[in-house]
């Protein structure tokens, strides 16, 4: 397989709709104009998708202007109808952004392919606003990627707020897996299933070949890109990574883990701000995931078994809270569940 120079057409895939977003490109009069003196084929293009995280958008833009050593950077902000005053933010603080502006929430997926479409660089960079790059990270990545030919994608140790290593790799999911992981019945499944899964035979500071790696920070060499297409705008958010991996793999490119690239990821800041949507989209993620690898009857078993967890905790936070215990935070859950199951889990996209 051979490196190639990503052609630099657009990379917007036919179905993207663009109507409720708006570009503007703010002109390179900043003295950190720098990290894009070159307007053909930089190095690097990092995709940032930001909803309501204006101090961790900031933090994160920061960073990267203090990691991107010598490297020739653009940085692609999409906005997804933040209302905290992010597009200011980063008009006022980062001009040499190009800022991509939406009416509304278009989800991880279509604002990553949003990002992609303006993208020149001859590698991408998919980056929650919720990180930082640590010294040297984005090097380390970039040339992984020029060293060894036949890697796609390669991604960095994600590391929590106190320094300790965060879960990031991962094996494909059997359906098996589906029953455990992320439900109810995670604390009583079978060692073997998540150690499978979690990948938690390979050492944590060795690279390593893996299916798959969370979408916080993960990047893509252009020409795959351009081979297989931007992620899977059905999938609203949670899943999207894990189907665009799979993707790129079955295309014949490796999937590395870099353990010398070392990236801060604060978890679920934008999510955590819509509790009941979290649940929804990350259920249906799985269903469509399952629906579209495993075939109809898997996803149909799997949305059966979902269901029925959520009507049992429901009634369980019921009993809960009319005993008495905890009885506000009972009945923020017996809303957050209600609502789920009056969703009709119905697989994304389908």
């Amino acid at each position: 397989m051979s490196v190639e120079r990503p052609a630099t057409g657009d990379r917007r895939p036919a179905s993207m709709p663009t109507r409720r977003c708006s570009i503007g490109q703010s002109p390179i009069s900043d003295p950190s104009a720098s990290l894009r003196t070159s307007l053909q084929f930089p190095d690097l293009s990092i995709i940032i998708v930001s909803w309501n995280v204006c101090e961790l958008l900031r933090a994160c833009l920061q960073a990267i202007v203090r990691g991107r050593g010598t490297l020739n950077v653009e940085v692609v902000v999409v906005d997804s109808g933040s209302t905290d005053g992010s597009v200011a933010m980063v008009a006022e603080a980062f001009p040499w952004v190009q800022l991509v502006t939406c009416q509304d929430n278009v989800g991880f997926p279509m604002g990553n392919n949003l990002g992609i479409a303006r993208a020149s660089g001859r590698h991408i960079l998919l980056l929650n606003p919720d990180t930082e790059v640590q010294a040297g990270a984005l090097s380390a990545m970039v040339d992984y990627l020029e060293s060894h030919v036949d890697v796609g994608v390669v991604g960095p140790q994600l590391l929590n707020a106190d320094g300790s290593i965060q879960s990031s790799r991962r094996r494909f999911p059997t359906l098996v897996t589906a029953f455990f992981e992320s439900t109810w019945l995670q604390g009583i499944a079978p060692a073997a299933v998540l150690r499978r899964y979690y990948a938690l035979d390979l050492p944590n500071d060795e690279a390593a070949d893996v299916d798959w790696l969370m979408g916080a920070c993960l990047m893509v060499r252009g020409q795959v890109v351009e081979e297989v297409g931007g992620l899977d705008e059905a999938y609203f958010m949670y899943s999207e990574e894990l189907d665009w991996c799979r993707r790129i793999k079955e295309s014949g490119w490796r999937v590395v883990y870099l353990p010398a690239a070392k990236v801060l990821h604060y978890v679920g800041k934008s999510s955590e701000q819509a509790v009941t949507a979290r649940h929804v989209n990350f259920q249906r993620a799985k269903l469509r995931y399952f629906r579209k690898y495993h075939g109809r009857p898997a996803a149909a078993v799997l949305r059966v078994f979902l269901m029925a967890n959520y009507a049992w905790q429901l009634g369980l936070e019921v009993a809960k809270g009319v005993a008495g215990h905890q009885r506000q935070l009972r009945w923020q859950r017996v809303r957050a569940y209600w609502q789920v199951l009056r969703s009709g889990l119905r697989p994304a996209g389908y």
